[in-house]
């Protein structure tokens, strides 16, 4: 019933989607090679969605983490469990813009052979559109430009705060600190293709090699973060934690904000 963990685990949920579809990726791309277009467009279309999902959920965090240091009285009605839902149904909806546009253009300019074939599960394998590039870096700098927006505005008015010594208000501020580290690391989707692109440059015969461990550089250790951030250094995760590993009980553990 806090908005904060339901924000959490949407980011965790993401994750998991985000490492599910990349290991299959890789391992049906290591086994087969080729994959069926039609199925190989469901893989990217979901993993797309956890990748625009995940800086769009760590704004909201920070303006959540913002509204409970800066409206202490006002965040119980501001931040409640149904607006929540209705946050992650907008930023899905806004994910949708980017991953849609490409999926009904191939639908309207590809053959019905095309999606019965085989290639490389590649995003530009798949959508060929020839404006895409420019649409996709178009989308990639507006949402960019209004996370980082959000996350500059929440850190310097709960500085502002901060500077009265509260405890709590501190602690946001390196929580939302955290959050911009995490975005640096979102970041690093964007120039993907760019390394991949000049290490090939420079070692042409290591294509896979290259393209796996990229891949787990830039999609998989940023999403191990998530669970120390968000996780571990809340206090009533580390008490649940404690007590699902030791196999123990606790009656005081109670609901607490993180900050």
């Amino acid at each position: 019933m806090n908005s904060r963990y339901i924000l959490y685990i949407h980011l965790v949920i993401n994750d998991i989607i985000l490492l599910t579809m990349f290991t299959l990726l890789q391992v049906l791309s290591y086994i087969v090679f080729t994959l069926n277009v039609s199925f190989c467009i469901f893989i990217l279309i979901v993993a797309v969605y956890a990748t625009i999902n995940n800086p769009l959920t760590l704004a909201v965090m920070a303006v959540e983490c913002y509204v409970a240091i800066c409206f202490p009285f006002r965040h119980t009605q501001i931040c409640t469990v149904k607006k929540t839902y209705a946050v992650i149904g907008v930023i899905w909806m806004l994910s949708s813009f980017y991953v849609l546009p490409d999926l009904f253009i191939a639908l309207a300019t590809e053959s019905v052979e095309f999606f019965h074939s085989r290639l490389f599960c590649l995003t530009d394998n798949v959508f060929k559109h020839p404006g895409r590039k420019e649409r996709r870096q178009i989308f990639n700098l507006v949402l960019m430009v209004g996370v980082w927006l959000t996350l500059i505005y929440t850190y310097f008015r709960i500085l502002v705060t901060a500077q009265a010594a509260a405890t709590d208000a501190k602690k946001a501020r390196n929580t939302v600190l955290l959050h911009c580290f995490q975005l640096l690391l979102c970041m690093l989707t964007y120039v993907h293709y760019s390394i991949i692109e000049g290490l090939l440059f420079l070692f042409p015969n290591g294509i896979l090699a290259i393209r796996f461990t990229v891949s787990i550089f830039i999609h998989v250790l940023p999403r191990l973060i998530s669970p120390v951030v968000y996780g571990l250094r809340d206090k009533t995760f580390r008490k649940y934690l404690k007590n699902d590993l030791f196999c123990t009980t606790s009656s005081d553990i109670q609901p607490q904000k993180k900050s």
